[in-house]
């Protein structure tokens, strides 16, 4: 028997198989006619799929699908020609394709195993095909559905067996794009194998499903992949509600118990050198692109872990950005860019998800690339795009309960660093007292945010977080240190129709007796609801002159924040 062996890509591979099969059938349907069987193709029977010919005689054309690989046979049933894929080179993960000791004789499945090396154009689409599986540039648009029962079957079939062929030490060294490539590999040797039938569809799913689970966070990976969805909230594993456009709503997204919860929790803590047991049931964490991430978990959350991400967003917000989706009135824009610029201490105050970190970022692009700026977090999420940045993020305790960096450690250490700007990502405790004291000792410019509701009431809670320290001052004194260290502050509110608007840029103007006096320079006034439910309102400026108009004058930007007036 002559043997011919054929260096096939995967595509080419799959072609060839499907036309000589569909080649085939219609031999075996005239071959039907003939003896004055029904007309039209049929699905095969078992008997011919276990490789019996369809009349009954072992001389039909037929396709022999064998457990060792494909076999075509033409009319002449003596001369059979092989199709056969050689694979020489061990795949990287887990030793040869093949066990078998017959180089000789064994025909290989032609599947899309075969490491033969391919063209630069197919290399392209393998690099494509594994980048979607990882949720990167090329990844295909996702609706986070659950899998059906069928699919979560054949994966708690592979799952194990996938675990079994890989090669922990090799893929811990591998690219990840190698990594998913030759991990779908795998999967599909693996089907094949089982003899378990999945589309084209299916076998995506399962990949893509697998991939996530191995690399990623599992079930939560086409909601991040999702740009339209800002935040994640994960109560338990049956249920997981995400914004989207300002709303929040019910996801499809599923996770199978509480335990795989966990182990994605875990996985998230374990990259940024943290726990999440019994122990230690709350964390503050970030994923690799800069989301910021919650997690709580039984005793202290009843119904089952649960996980709250803050998602980064992947394009730069600015200004002007704000400026043309209405979160903010043009000539609000321009005085928080001549306030940027005069290096004035900034205080943003909104409620939770209002936006405080956003306009943080966009407020910190006017920083002078000059200036060596220091930034103090709980979880790193700033983006500041200066060339000089420190970012230095607290330290939980360890086992034994020592080892704790708490934000006001971290405070008073960046006031040894020479920083021309300190930038604090929120101010929560008794760390308000330190921050207090680096805007008054030089450090102009410095932002942070607070949780408040309202201008005035972003002070009176400022001045309750100084009450926190160990620091016993009078309140006048505590009052004094305000007035003298902030000079403005921008309230932010996420309205019920999702959309985010600066409310309020107020004044601090500095102490009347006991009281801060301050003065508002716009706010946004409510006047309605249109038809699609956004809410109809002004942006609205008081025309009092700036108190720290003479500062922006020193910069020489007077002219620009009058006019803006």
């Amino acid at each position: 028997m002559k043997r011919e062996k054929l260096d096939l890509n995967v595509l080419e591979q799959r072609t060839l198989v499907n036309d000589l099969t569909q080649s085939l059938w219609s031999e075996v349907d005239k071959k039907k006619q003939a003896n004055g069987a029904a007309a039209g193709p049929q699905a095969p029977s078992a008997a011919e799929a276990n490789g019996t010919a369809v009349d009954g005689s072992s001389e039909s054309s037929y396709t022999q699908i064998v457990e060792e690989g494909v076999t075509v046979f033409g009319a002449d049933p003596e001369a059979p020609v092989e199709v056969r894929a050689e694979i020489d080179r061990p795949t990287e993960l887990g030793g040869s394709i093949s066990d078998s000791d017959d180089d000789e004789e064994e025909i290989v499945p032609v599947v899309p195993l075969a490491k033969t090396e391919p063209e630069e154009e197919e290399e392209e689409e393998e690099d494509d095909r594994a980048a979607s599986l990882l949720n990167l540039s090329m990844a295909p648009e996702t609706t986070g559905k659950p899998m059906n029962k069928h699919l979560e079957s054949v994966k708690e079939t592979v799952q194990p067996l996938l675990m079994e062929r890989i090669d922990i030490s090799a893929a811990v060294t591998m690219d990840r794009l190698d990594l998913a490539r030759d991990i779908s590999d795998i999967i599909s040797d693996i089907l094949i194998e089982e003899r378990i039938q999945l589309n084209q569809r299916e076998q995506r799913e399962l990949s893509e499903s697998l991939m996530h689970d191995m690399l990623g966070l599992g079930p939560l990976e086409p909601l991040l992949a999702d740009e339209s969805i800002t935040d994640i909230m994960v109560n338990g594993p049956k249920q997981v509600y995400v914004e989207q456009k300002g709303k929040l709503v019910l996801s499809d997204c599923q996770f199978r118990d509480n335990a795989h919860v966990m182990q994605v929790a875990g996985r998230i803590v374990s990259h940024v050198g943290r726990r999440v047991d019994e122990s230690n049931p709350l964390v503050d964490a970030r994923l690799a692109d800069g989301s910021r991430v919650n997690i709580i978990i039984p005793p202290l959350a009843i119904d089952g872990p649960s996980i709250s991400i803050r998602k980064f967003a992947k394009q730069k917000i600015t200004l002007d950005v704000m400026e043309r989706t209405q979160n903010l009135s043009p000539a609000m824009a321009t005085v928080l860019r001549v306030a940027g610029r005069s290096r004035l201490n900034i205080l943003i105050s909104g409620g939770t998800g209002s936006g405080k970190t956003t306009m943080l970022n966009a407020i910190s692009q006017l920083i002078d690339p000059g200036e060596r700026i220091v930034t103090i977090e709980d979880a790193a999420e700033l983006q500041l795009q200066q060339p000089h940045v420190v970012r230095l993020e607290t330290r939980s305790a360890n086992l034994e309960g020592g080892g704790e960096i708490s934000m006001r450690d971290l405070l008073k250490n960046a006031l040894r660093m020479r920083p021309d700007r300190i930038i604090l990502g929120e101010i929560r405790g008794s760390e308000a007292i330190d921050m207090l004291q680096a805007m008054n000792t030089g450090h102009d410019g410095s932002l942070s945010t607070i949780h408040a509701n309202r201008p005035r009431e972003a002070l009176t809670r400022l001045e309750n977080m100084v009450g926190m320290s160990s620091v016993n001052l009078p309140a006048k004194a505590v009052r004094t240190q305000i007035a003298s260290a902030i000079d403005l502050i921008v309230q932010i509110s996420r309205m019920r129709d999702g959309v985010r608007r600066v409310t309020y840029i107020s004044e601090v103007v500095g102490m009347e007796e006991d009281v801060i006096t301050m003065q508002d320079l716009f706010w946004y006034e409510f006047q309605g609801e249109d038809k699609g439910g956004r809410l109809l309102g002004d942006f609205k400026s008081t025309g009092l002159r700036p108190h720290f108009a003479p500062r922006a004058s020193y910069f020489g930007l007077e002219k620009m924040l009058l006019g803006a007036m």
